[in-house]
């Protein structure tokens, strides 16, 4: 399995890029939202091991802002982007829930006709499980969504294997946006994952470490903080670069 670490555009540290030496030296798996892509991402582009390009769209269903956003122009920007770099894996703008699935199935037609790729289908539980079998039959690599969104409960996890069961019976490999809950993925047999969970250590103030088979968190000392920002962030981040290492061979 293949484990995407997301979120690293805004943990860059402002004008001090945090992550570059380590992005250089690791080739780490990487998605990133259009949304934070800027000079450095395309800077950083052909270092990164693998590299999966989310829409942006999450980030934009969040407040009224997104009702008036020129979806058209948006589109074009993100093929440019796309065509520009060379990115093979993008996922569709799967914003169902803001112009409806006509208009994404529109939107999906236009974005592939822009970027002469096919993007990755992001289903949602609301399209039914009908369209997920036959996005499976149509698309080489299918995604989950809603799951960050709170569409999916943690209580629905269980249902991930059968969906993954029919996605390769199809011939079409799956990913989980934005699922690494770590007692899951042992059961849940995605081709690849992504997220931020790597991120939540710089904000709460502990570490992680990779013992071999998993991340622990470590806190700091009762009554005391962990001082250097910067180093949690850089330890917290190699250290799950250790974890996307081992889980592409044991996951």
């Amino acid at each position: 399995m293949k484990i995407y670490l997301a979120g690293v555009a805004p943990w860059r540290g402002g004008q001090e890029r945090i992550y570059d030496d380590a992005i250089m030296k690791h080739r780490p798996y990487i998605l990133e939202s259009f949304y934070y892509t800027d000079e450095d991402t395309e800077r950083l582009l052909p270092y990164f091991g693998d590299f999966l390009l989310d829409s942006g769209a999450f980030t934009f269903m969040q407040g009224s802002h997104n009702k008036t956003i020129n979806w058209d122009e948006y589109i074009e920007t993100y093929a440019d982007f796309i065509v520009r770099n060379n990115v093979q894996k993008y996922f569709e703008l799967d914003i169902d829930v803001v112009v409806g699935y006509e208009m994404v199935l529109q939107f999906r037609k236009k974005l592939e006709r822009l970027t002469n790729r096919p993007c990755i289908p992001v289903w949602h539980k609301s399209r039914g499980i009908q369209d997920f079998k036959k996005t499976c039959d149509e698309y080489g690599y299918v995604a989950i969504g809603g799951i960050v969104s709170g569409e999916i409960k943690s209580d629905e996890y269980g249902k991930f294997p059968a969906l993954i069961k029919e996605a390769h019976k199809r011939g079409a490999k799956i990913h989980g946006l934005g699922f690494t809950a770590l007692n899951w993925l042992k059961v849940c047999h995605f081709d690849s994952v992504d997220s931020t969970a790597w991120t939540t250590g710089n904000r709460f103030g502990f570490i992680y470490k990779f013992t071999g088979k998993t991340m622990i968190k470590i806190d700091a000392p009762k009554g005391k903080r962990l001082g250097d920002s910067r180093r949690v962030a850089l330890n917290n981040y190699v250290e799950w670069l250790k974890f996307q290492k081992w889980a592409e061979t044991h996951l």
